[in-house]
């Protein structure tokens, strides 16, 4: 199942899958961040989370002036799966800064993610993503 999800979660970041984050995460869907302490539980603050991080990440469909230089662009460069978890590594640059870490999803039996867990280095590239991305949360809010 769990390769199905990864397919799915690859075509909602090329903006290939209309609604992708309601069709991907369960309801109780729980996501840990690498800025917040306490896990943030239930699909509507993990797609608000998710989606602060698309607009901060400069990524393949990014409108980020950084999108332009592929070398910075939010990618992709490994992937390990097994069972119903897998584990993508990516890599990118935000505001100048060499970022990579991995993300973590698990999903359930009936293709639904339920845990997505992001680590993330170094220290200068997380203080640059959490200043964004509270700046994302705000104008969500």
């Amino acid at each position: 199942m769990i390769h199905k999800v990864i397919e799915q979660w690859h075509a909602h970041l090329r903006g290939e899958l209309k609604d992708g984050l309601d069709i991907l995460l369960d309801n109780d869907c729980v996501f840990y961040s690498p800025i917040v302490y306490t896990p943030q539980v239930g699909k509507e603050i993990t797609k608000m989370y998710l989606m602060a991080a698309g607009q901060t990440l400069p990524g393949e469909t990014g409108s980020s002036a950084q999108a332009k230089d592929s070398s910075k662009k939010f990618r992709y460069t490994k992937q390990v799966i097994d069972g119903n978890t897998a584990v993508l590594e990516f890599e990118t640059t935000v505001d100048g800064k060499y970022a990579n870490g991995v993300d973590i999803i698990t999903c359930n039996d009936s293709g639904k993610i339920i845990e997505f867990r992001v680590m993330m280095r170094p220290l200068q590239a997380i203080n640059a993503v959490h200043r964004q991305m509270g700046e994302a949360l705000d104008k969500m809010k």
